[in-house]
């Protein structure tokens, strides 16, 4: 007895957890059910022409699968504002957002002092470069220590050559010193100073155009000696930028045996972007950097027209500032930067436009993982900062970050719908607005024969009160 009355005690028990089981399991699963989402099918994030039914990926691209989900009607559910997504948008959840690394910011309005940085090379004066340059033909008896790259004090000799040339015009030269000097002050009253005095000077100059210096020149005037060679001193405190002299080198006239630059002050090359040219002007105070030697220098912009290197595809602005101690060296690379005043302007992060080299777009955050493509016009850049002039209002939200995989979502998406552009421009905004939609939601306006279309009330509004001003401004129509 007792046996049979501990099997009937175990399967009440077993029956009873079984009926506790399963209405637990009931309740938990019919409460959610209210609130959870109705999946339509899957859809590949670069394919949107392609979907499935199950989950899974893509056979085209094997990418992850993405669920598609249904409002309370079976319709896809609104995006953004709650009106259709915008020709071109692209859908991407918050975990892809994540992986491929997509940050959103804000359409800023920037005004005030902001600084221009670039770079820029030092380069030698042009009008303090001296070409040391050979007046007759000879050979080199003897070259200096001075090299490339070399410190030369004035006066200081670098080389002496020989010249059958220099021997008879200095004889010539010692012969009128004699002759003017062995004349009595009578007679030079009678025979004219000023012409013996002329005659001198004209043997002088002779010499000085063989390349003899006023040093070397008062030395023979005073010594009277037949010395053979002429002597290349520099002219300036300089900096060699160029030598092509060495002993026993045979040489024509005009060859050029060094050229030396005085460096006291320099130029620097500064490479600026066209659309930053009219921040710059002549007379313009900037600051140059040395990182290298720790150094800042005070330049200024000079009045020469700014050049175009083909190259950097950039204009070099000549800057000129004084170099104490020859610390600047031709050649050398440095940091300049500009204060400019910039006007009250939109501008977003140079990260956030894509170039395509025929239009700027730039992805609009229209919510719940939808974003817009819109076409922009741009101004200046600074630095991380480009100005917009039209397509963007201050204040949106803007993708900065990721915008490469975007843009290459929605072209697809684009192309596979078979509208890869706008059909129509907002004359207000520049925004690309879809002309049939616009109709739909009266937003569009008759003036003058055409009909514009509008990307919200807002913009039409102030098209209806001044529309010359924005026909004329833009040019756009609808």
């Amino acid at each position: 007895m007792k046996l049979i009355r501990y099997l009937v005690l175990a399967l009440l028990f077993a029956a009873t957890s079984f009926m506790a089981g399963a209405w637990w399991t009931g309740h938990s699963s019919a409460a959610p059910t209210t609130h959870q989402q109705t999946v339509l099918h899957y859809a590949c994030p670069m394919h949107p022409q392609y979907h499935s039914d199950r989950a899974g990926d893509c056979p085209s691209c094997g990418m992850r699968l993405e669920p598609v989900y249904a409002g309370s009607d079976g319709k896809p559910l609104p995006r953004g504002d709650g009106s259709s997504p915008p020709v071109g948008s692209v859908h991407v959840s918050p975990d892809r957002q994540q992986t491929i690394g997509v940050r959103l910011g804000a359409v800023e309005r920037l005004s005030g002092t902001r600084p221009l940085r670039t770079t820029g090379r030092v380069a030698p004066n042009e009008n303090a470069v001296y070409p040391l340059v050979a007046g007759a033909e000879g050979w080199i008896r003897e070259v200096r220590g001075a090299t490339t790259g070399s410190l030369v004090k004035r006066n200081e000799v670098l080389l002496s050559f020989y010249s059958s040339e220099f021997l008879v015009a200095l004889q010539s030269y010692y012969l009128a010193l004699d002759t003017f000097g062995q004349i009595s002050s009578e007679q030079r009253q009678a025979f004219n100073q000023t012409r013996a005095v002329d005659g001198v000077e004209r043997f002088a100059s002779i010499l000085r155009n063989l390349g003899v210096s006023e040093v070397q020149l008062q030395g023979m005037r005073a010594k009277r000696d037949l010395t053979q060679d002429i002597q290349i001193v520099s002219p300036v405190d300089g900096f060699v930028l160029e030598r092509n002299a060495s002993a026993g080198l045979r040489f024509s006239r005009g060859f050029q045996f060094y050229r030396i630059a005085d460096l006291r002050q320099v130029w620097i090359l500064a490479d600026i972007y066209e659309n930053q040219l009219p921040f710059v002007r002549a007379g313009s105070k900037a600051t140059v950097t040395s990182h290298d030697q720790n150094r800042v220098f005070q330049a200024r912009v000079s009045g020469a027209e700014p050049i175009f290197d083909e190259v950097t595809r950039t204009l070099k602005i000549r800057l000129d500032t004084d170099n104490p101690g020859f610390t600047l060296k031709p050649g050398m690379f440095v940091d300049v930067e500009f204060a400019i005043e910039l006007p009250a302007s939109l501008a977003v992060p140079a990260d956030a436009i894509v170039d395509t080299g025929l239009k700027k777009t730039v992805f609009v955050d229209r919510g719940r993982g939808f974003f817009e493509p819109r076409q922009v016009e741009t101004g200046w850049r600074l630095g991380g900062q480009v100005e917009i002039v039209k397509g963007l209002m201050a204040g949106e939200q803007i993708v900065i970050s990721g915008t490469f995989l975007i843009d290459s979502e929605s072209r697809m998406k684009a192309a596979a719908a078979g509208m890869l552009s706008a059909s129509a421009t907002d004359p207000v905004c520049g925004m690309n607005v879809d002309a049939k939609r616009a109709a739909a939601a009266h937003r569009t306006l008759d003036h003058g024969g055409t009909t514009y279309s509008f990307c919200s009330d807002e913009c039409k509004t102030k098209f209806a009160k001044e529309p010359g001003k924005y026909i004329a401004s833009t040019g756009t129509k609808g």
